[in-house]
């Protein structure tokens, strides 16, 4: 759809409007009483999310390049359907394609957008493509729905139209915005099990009640359903991610060591993210019988720090 029929079709004067860039990429800018945010039809990309009154609740890197077929660093990337580096399962020994799969660089389409109160509702679709049929995926339908207010609602459904089994892993990948990354606390995944990307994918038990963050952090937590909420002193709020049909939580920080090897992150973007993302991967992975589908939700808000210290307040 270009650009002029992509806003004669939706746009919503004062509230969505549509640009696009040199690259040809094209960008949905939210405007309500509620909140402000950017999505992208590439990969049906949420750039930004930022309720009105407070800072944003997304990290953006401010090297993301944004250029056709290149993924965004922040924000909430669509994973889909496999995990970081593709891997053989139970019912397919392929191991080509790109990390994190296709759909966070693929063409979404726009099907519907409207405002009930003061939240506005956007339904993005993704059906096969040559690029999803040559990696064997060619019996599918994705449809992502935005709920944009002072809380923001993604819901994801995975449909099977296929004449045999779909097998899958997903996840919002999303992108929080910290004051420094060092001094957040992360409730709701005390004693769970998780995978240890960083020690050879070595399953572990986080015994704490809470988790700090003390370097490179990249951990799949496995069969937790859990409402995670995130304490950041110097923001002086809580931002709290529940989820619904989710059974893996993914906390992933780069530190410095890595980042360092990022080239579309600045050397101190670190200390400004994390990523609390809803997921169902490794042992946790989706199989769809033909005509089955699943839907995964998450709902992210957040709220003043409950127990804040004016000395680490921001001015």
């Amino acid at each position: 759809m270009d650009l002029p029929t992509l806003s004669n079709h939706f746009s919503i004067p004062g509230v969505l409007s549509f640009s696009q860039n040199e690259d040809g990429l094209q960008k949905a800018c939210v405007s309500t009483p509620t909140c402000s945010a950017e999505l992208y039809l590439q990969g049906a990309h949420l750039a930004q999310w930022q309720p009105a009154g407070a800072r944003p609740v997304l990290f953006l890197s401010e090297r993301s390049v944004f250029e056709r077929g290149k993924a965004i660093r922040g924000g909430v990337p669509i994973i889909f359907p496999w995990f970081g580096n593709r891997t053989p399962n139970a019912l397919s020994q392929r191991s080509d394609g790109p990390s994190h799969g296709f759909a966070r660089t693929a063409d979404w389409t726009l099907v519907f957008a409207a405002l009930a109160g003061d939240d506005l509702h956007l339904t993005l679709t993704l059906d096969p493509s040559e690029v999803s049929r040559a990696l064997g995926y060619d019996q599918f339908q994705l449809v992502y729905q935005l709920t944009l207010g002072a809380e923001l609602r993604l819901r994801l459904t995975v449909r099977n139209q296929g004449t045999a089994p779909l097998w899958f892993e997903e996840a919002l990948h999303t992108y929080l915005a910290v004051g420094d990354a060092r001094e957040i606390l992360i409730h709701g995944l005390g004693e769970t099990r998780y995978l240890d990307k960083t020690d050879d994918f070595k399953v572990k038990v986080q015994r704490d009640s809470l988790l700090r963050l003390t370097g490179e952090t990249d951990r799949p937590y496995l069969d937790t359903g859990a409402t995670v909420d995130l304490d950041d002193p110097l923001y002086g709020r809580r931002v709290r991610v529940e989820k619904s049909n989710s059974r893996t939580t993914v906390v992933w920080n780069p530190w410095s060591t890595l980042t360092a090897k990022l080239p579309d992150m600045s050397p101190e973007g670190w200390l400004s993210m994390v990523c609390v993302e809803t997921a169902n991967v490794a042992s946790d992975a989706i199989t769809l019988h033909p005509g089955e589908q699943h839907t995964v939700e998450a709902r992210i808000s957040q709220a003043p720090h409950p127990d804040p210290d004016p000395a680490l307040r921001p001015c």
